[in-house]
Formats: structure tokens, sequence, C-alpha cells
């Protein structure tokens, strides 16, 4: 129990963190405000600023997020006129820090009551020094000047040239990107590390290997090492995956096999065994894949076995949008944390294995053109390319609440799926 909470926050923690990490980094190369980059959601427990980004820690471990300056959940750092603040000014007569925090934080402070400023494109912020309406006085702010807020917490300003929203759109397409590419390379990593951890890579062709020091009624029946399973009970296998399909679906019962022995064929007639596998009773014969223990195989199959598995998930996105794939097949974070269970049950290769798959899985998803993904938002770049200039705030918004609320149903789904799977059924 405890195992499996552990792995699942690492396991959490390590694809988010890897997903934000892509958008936090491309942002700060292309000279993007990062204002926050948090890892969980909800009230903070940890929190620190460095250059510009105040780093959190949230108290639930589920998701993250990175926030952009000129974004559109950015918060515009706007003062109200009439707003009691104190002002620091450097040797060059630039307003360093803004306090609206009113905790006597700035205590050399000059006390000042705005009237209007622009901390965007002018830099400037106006109005009356200590209180006195009879001479207005307007200070020229400097480009990386601080408001300290009233909770106390110091944030940068955000003019123009580094507001997310006024980037090339290159850039802001590289950015969008930059979580998906770092999760296909985090999926490439583990599965390449998988690899090296099991001694070798599946070969997935119907030669089969006998397991040493373990019950094989294959090899009770006269097959060995080295020999090609061609058939089963008529049906041909090309595949070890073929081999693993007709076998499975008939635990504890007859079946014929055509085997290629020395380059000649023989018909051997057994009876399997069976296991259970995730509560079905399954058929086994003793048998598993042969391996290719090269140093370049065992590199190669992080990127072939990452991009199967991408084929694979994105054909079972297409099967659901064709209507094809049963919506009740979806699960939710009760369903990943059962994922979970069942791969610490196999040690640290089955986490690693989960790992590499859920990378892949948040890759894929986010590659959806829904607003509120990834892929929504490179769609809406595409859109500002092919027309020129970006489509109106107010558009903009609104097909964001459109693509949220979509995503809210999914949720809601799956978390049904979920409750149905595992606390009903």
């Amino acid at each position: 129990m405890i195992t499996t909470i552990v792995s699942f926050i690492i396991v959490f923690g390590i694809l988010v963190f890897v997903h934000e990490f892509g958008h936090f980094i491309v942002a700060k190369k292309c000279g993007i405000m990062v204002r926050e980059f948090s890892i969980g959601m909800g009230p903070k427990l940890f929190y620190y600023r460095r250059n510009h980004t105040t780093y959190t820690i949230r108290i639930l471990p589920l998701g993250g997020y990175v926030r952009l300056a000129g974004s559109v959940d950015d918060e515009a750092d706007e003062i109200q006129p009439g707003t009691p603040v104190k002002l620091q000014i450097n040797d060059n007569d630039l307003v360093t820090k803004i306090d609206l925090s009113n905790k006597n934080q700035m205590l050399k402070g000059i006390p000042f009551q705005v009237s209007d400023a622009d901390l965007v494109n002018g830099l400037w912020i106006e109005g009356f020094e200590n209180g006195n309406e009879n001479e207005k006085k307007r200070f020229s702010v400097d480009h990386d000047a601080l408001i300290i807020k009233k909770d106390g917490i110091g944030v940068q300003i955000a003019p123009a040239d580094v507001q997310f929203q006024n980037a090339p759109v290159y850039k802001q397409i590289m950015v969008n990107a930059a979580g998906i590419i770092n999760n296909v390379i985090l999926a490439i990593v583990a599965f390449t590390i998988l690899a090296f951890m099991q001694g070798g890579v599946s070969n997935n062709s119907n030669q089969i290997d006998i397991p040493n020091n373990q019950p094989s009624v294959a090899k009770d029946a006269g097959i060995k090492s080295g020999d090609r399973i061609i058939a089963i009970d008529g049906h041909k296998t090309n595949t070890f995956q073929d081999i693993g399909k007709q076998i499975e679906k008939k635990p504890d019962q007859k079946i014929k096999i055509k085997v290629l022995h020395d380059k000649k064929d023989k018909n051997v007639t057994l009876k399997t065994a069976s296991q259970q596998v995730q509560k079905k009773k399954v058929g086994i014969i003793g048998i598993k894949a042969t391996t290719n223990d090269s140093f370049g195989a065992k590199i190669t199959s992080g990127f072939t076995k990452t991009w199967s598995t991408t084929v694979q998930l994105a054909g079972a996105l297409w099967s659901m949008v064709s209507g094809h794939f049963s919506l009740n097949n979806l699960g939710g974070p009760v369903a990943i944390y059962a994922s979970t269970s069942q791969a610490t049950s196999y040690g640290i290769t089955g986490v690693v294995a989960l790992l590499a798959w859920l990378s892949i899985n948040l890759a894929v998803v986010n590659l959806i053109p829904i607003p509120a993904l990834d892929g929504g938002k490179i769609f809406l770049n595409v859109i500002q390319a092919i027309r020129g200039k970006p489509i109106s705030e107010k558009t903009e918004t609104v097909i964001t609440l459109i693509g949220f609320g979509f995503l809210v149903i999914l949720m809601i789904l799956v978390t049904w799926n979920d409750i149905m799977r595992y606390f009903v059924h």
C-alpha cells in the first residue's frame, strides 16, 4: 500500500515536472517571463523566488503549471488609481519597487498615492508624493521593477517585450510544444533504461526461447529454444504477439502447435497450463520471446518502443472519435493508481515501464486540438500565423472556456468510470 502510494506520487511528479519544465526552459530561452513554476495544485506548501520566477510546491501532487507573463491566465500588473503605495527609487531616479503591502517592508520608501500608471509599455507611475495633491509627479519605472503584493510576495512587472502574447508566433508554438516534446524524450529514456534493466530487447518474432528453471509444458512436449512456432490450431503465428494471443485464450486446453525445428516442420499436441492475470485465467505453455542483448538494440529500443506505443495510442484516440472505442475504457487517477499498484508488483522495472507508458499518454492526449490543452494552443497559434494576426481576446476566451468545459465533462466521465470499475463492480 505504502509502496504503491509513494510510487504513484513519484511517477506523477516526474511526469508533471518533465512536462512543465519543457514549457519553462523554452520560455526562458525565448525571453518570455515565467512568473511561476508550480508542481502540484491547491495551497502552497513551499516557495522561493529566483531570477524573476517563483518556484512553488503545492499540497496536491496531481498536476502543475507554468504561468507565463501575458498569457491568458496571467494577472495584469495593474495598480488602481487612489492606491497608497511606497516607492523605492535608485540612483538613476528609476522606481525599482512598488510596495502595496502596507507592511512596512520598505521603511525608506517614498509614500505615494497613485493616480495613473503604465507598467507595460511606457513604464511610468504618476501620482502624489506624501499625500500632497497640489503637485503631481511622474516617475520612470525600471524594466525589472518589483511589485510587493498585499501578501508580501514580490512579483516582477512584465513589460511588453517579455510577455508571451507579444512573442513571435514561432516562439509561442515552441513554448506550447515543449511539454509534449519533453514527455516524448522522457518515454525514450525510460524505455531505453528498461531495455538495459531487462538485459535486452524482446524480438517480436515467432522464434521462441524456453526459460531456465521454470515449469514449461512446451519443453515437456519436446519444443526447444530457437524453434519457431508457425501455427497454433491452424492459425498462422508470424510474431510472438500472435503466439501469445492464441495461447492466452485457451487455458487448460489441448492445442495443436506447428513447429519449425532445424528447417523441418513438426506437429506437437499439448495441454496448456494457466495463471491468473488481472482476475482472468489465461493460458501459458512456458515460453518467452527471444531477446537481442546488443548495445545498439538496447539504445534503439527506446525510439522504436516509443513510436509503436504512440501509434497504438493515437489509434485508440481515433477509434474513440470514430465511435469504435467505448468511453467506458477510459480511466482517471484511480485507474492510474491501480496501474501503479500492478506495476510495483513487478518491482522497479514495472514502475519504469509505467512511467514510459504514461509519458506517451500525456504527450498524445496533449496533442488533441482542444484549446485548454497544448495541442489546442498550437492550433490557435497556427490560425494566428495564417491570418497574420491573433484572434481577439474575447474569442480566444470563449474558445478556451468551451475546451475547458469539454475537459471537465471528460474528467467527470473518467471519474465515474473509476468509481464504477473499482468501487461498485
